[in-house]
């Protein structure tokens, strides 16, 4: 592997990287994306360039293939994190109640989308989901949330196995499942709306795409192999363990097949063998 790395070099390594902010971008939609990302799985130097300038943006690749581009996730802190409650903010939604409840909807889309070790572990499998199944496992998460407080006599205090979620029941509680506003449209603060924006969030990131059938009473979504990689890295977090802890994401075809943590190991702080700063450009 070469240390000295020209000005055209670093420009494609950038560009990669920038091609990896575009999302709904594919590489079969692009012939320069399509050759970094081939170049990126050849070249050895490349590669280490690419995750180090990533690297110093406050990003992590997590893959470049030719099915899912280049995939990125942004380190705590990076100026590129989405954080929850942002997320909760652009919803108008307020306070801790909330935001764990806009994290359980994520959660729980993943953990349906793919049910069963095999699934998330098969490159080539297609998961879908809707609104109802989603806010209906949501609905179930948080009445198991609410039975296991008042079986504690917890009150305001979360039980220490599940603190990241015990609470979300309240923020669910003040929620209606449907309601419309004055002029007939969805209101903001049911649970449907949520859910739906929650799934429309993920389509708009690349993750799910809208599948067209006239005939289907409920818009469904199926994932992308980008969104594969993406719970692939989310099923190690700790918030991901307990979720599944609860026993509440109901399996597909095998009554022993929901989805368990620990998939993939922890990340390297820094991308390793990368040449340092020093190094010409």
């Amino acid at each position: 592997m070469s240390d000295t790395f020209t000005v055209s070099d670093a420009e494609g390594a950038a560009q990669l990287v920038a091609f990896g902010m575009r999302p709904r971008l594919h590489p079969s939609q692009d012939h320069e994306y399509r050759s970094l990302v081939r170049r990126y799985r050849e070249d050895d130097s490349f590669r280490f360039l690419t995750d180090r300038i990533a690297f110093s943006l406050g990003l992590h690749v997590v893959k470049v293939s030719p099915a899912t581009g280049a995939v990125l996730t942004a380190a705590e802190g990076s100026v590129f994190e989405t954080k929850i409650e942002d997320y909760a903010r652009t919803s108008r939604h307020r306070g801790d109640g909330e935001k764990a409840l806009h994290g359980i909807i994520h959660l729980a889309v993943a953990a349906l989308a793919f049910p069963r070790p095999a699934d998330l572990d098969d490159d080539g499998y297609i998961g879908r989901v809707k609104t109802s199944l989603v806010d209906e496992t949501v609905r179930e998460i948080c009445r198991k949330l609410r039975r296991r407080s008042e079986q504690t006599g917890s009150g305001e205090d979360a039980p220490s196995d599940t603190p990241e979620l015990e609470r979300a029941w309240r923020a669910y509680a003040r929620r209606p499942e449907t309601s419309e506003t004055k002029d007939k449209r969805a209101a903001l603060n049911s649970t449907r709306a949520m859910t739906s924006r929650a799934l429309r969030f993920l389509m708009d990131q690349g993750l799910l795409v809208l599948v067209e059938d006239v005939d289907a009473e409920e818009k469904v979504y199926r994932t992308t192999p980008r969104y594969q990689v993406q719970v692939r890295d989310l099923a190690s977090t700790t918030a991901f363990t307990e979720l599944l802890s609860l026993g509440v994401i109901p399996p597909i075809t095998d009554p022993a097949g929901t989805l368990r943590a620990g998939v993939p190991g922890a990340r390297d702080p820094e991308p390793k063998n990368v040449p340092k700063a020093d190094a010409d450009v």
